[in-house]
């Protein structure tokens, strides 16, 4: 059985993006990169909300090709090779995006690697990815859709990087549904980083 892990930054007081929908108010240094390209060698499905797979669309394929698109390797050329490799990776791994909006249409230049899942049929789908054989199942942002996985009970692990920021406002990470016991499983830092990711064990009723 596969785990289904959520990965995501928040600031100290629980945002995952600022005043406005900011996103980028939070501070995605190279420990997050890193962290996130981690993730994706050990995962074999991406699972994604609409609105999330079509900020990664949009932006992945570019700087897989060409990884000085990247706003962070035209600011630092040391973290060119991260991008790439992030690029490339997105662009090959089984996706899974929930929506009911989203069509084939919608869906290129992944369209190869790309199933639209509708939103009833979603709990089903997700319980049968984790049934089968493979790698872990990955989830970025998605903040609606994983809420609702953590409350069915679907999502095993949540790795979330504090960024040292407060935001004061914005989105924050949960939602008003109930959230299953949380056990830590372990903490990292990186020197030049300010950041602390945590690592967290969801402790459903049935484990």
């Amino acid at each position: 059985m596969r785990k289904l892990v959520v990965t995501n930054i928040m600031s100290l007081d629980g945002y995952i993006t600022g005043p406005g929908d900011n996103v980028m108010a939070l501070p995605m240094d190279d420990f997050f990169d890193a962290h996130n390209l981690e993730r994706l060698r050990a995962a074999g499905t991406l699972l994604l909300g609409a609105t999330t797979y079509m900020g990664l669309k949009s932006f992945w394929p570019a700087v897989a090709a060409d990884p000085t698109v990247s706003p962070a390797v035209a600011a630092n050329p040391a973290v060119a090779d991260v991008h790439r490799e992030t690029g490339e990776r997105n662009n090959v791994i089984d996706k899974v995006v929930v929506s009911d909006s989203l069509s084939a249409d919608d869906t290129a230049p992944w369209t190869g690697t790309t199933t639209i899942v509708r939103r009833a049929a979603a709990h089903r789908a997700v319980a049968d990815l984790k049934d089968r054989p493979g790698r872990d199942i990955l989830m970025f942002g998605s903040r609606t859709l994983w809420n609702d996985l953590l409350a069915a009970g679907l999502v095993d692990e949540l790795q979330l990087m504090l960024g040292a920021t407060v935001l004061g406002g914005g989105t924050p990470a949960f939602g008003a549904g109930p959230v299953p016991p949380l056990r830590l499983v372990d903490t990292r830092r990186r020197d030049g980083s300010d950041n602390l990711l945590v690592r967290y064990a969801v402790v459903n009723r049935d484990s």
